[in-house]
């Protein structure tokens, strides 16, 4: 969304009904699909809360979650009408979630912290190597220009604020949390270096 809003002829989609495709095909494979898993898991009794406290019970999830997002990945890799910007993000969020399934045999890391991880380090590099500097919203009344710093910055504080309401919600230790920031972080790093160079 931030990349359509920042610049939606990056995505070489002129119509509304295209754009509208795009949306759904990314929120059905990375939200809705997802969800609809981890309701089925629950209600056979695969994992014993959605809150998937126990480590054992996120083993499901991750990987129905990573196949779904490896899925969106094929789908878009290398079509013309998709930038590399978003997809090397979709393939940093791959890499994280399978990451996360790999650490997840020696501790409970923090999924909320990998995932915010992620975003930081795709705002990063959004901002900084595809000279997005800017973007319009499109408001009723007129254009609004905001810088994409300002993006960045509320990026940095919603990392913050749910790496410390994990801590405060005693949901996990500091080193789950930091090493959740760690895989976000890294696993962008990895997709842009294998996507972008």
């Amino acid at each position: 969304m931030i990349l359509l809003s920042i610049n939606p002829y990056l995505f070489s989609i002129q119509d509304d009904q295209s754009r509208f495709l795009l949306i759904f095909s990314v929120v059905t494979l990375t939200i809705l699909f997802p969800l609809f898993a981890v309701f089925l898991m629950r209600k056979l009794d695969l994992i014993k809360s959605f809150t998937m406290d126990d480590r054992h019970d996120r083993i499901g999830p991750l990987i129905t979650t990573g196949v779904f997002y490896l899925w969106l990945f094929i789908n878009i890799k290398g079509n013309s009408l998709i930038p590399p910007a978003f997809s090397f993000f979709v393939l940093g969020a791959t890499i994280a979630l399978f990451m996360s399934l790999m650490m997840n045999s020696f501790t409970k890391i923090s999924l909320h912290t990998v995932g915010m991880g992620g975003l930081l380090a795709g705002v990063l590099f959004i901002r900084f190597f595809f000279s997005y500097d800017r973007f319009i919203i499109d408001l009723s009344n007129g254009l609004l220009s905001v810088n994409t710093n300002l993006i960045l910055f509320i990026v940095i504080i919603a990392a913050g604020a749910v790496g410390t309401s994990r801590l405060l919600l005693k949901a996990h230790t500091s080193m789950d949390v930091y090493g959740g920031y760690i895989i976000g972080i890294f696993s962008q790093i990895v997709a842009f270096r294998i996507m972008i160079g």
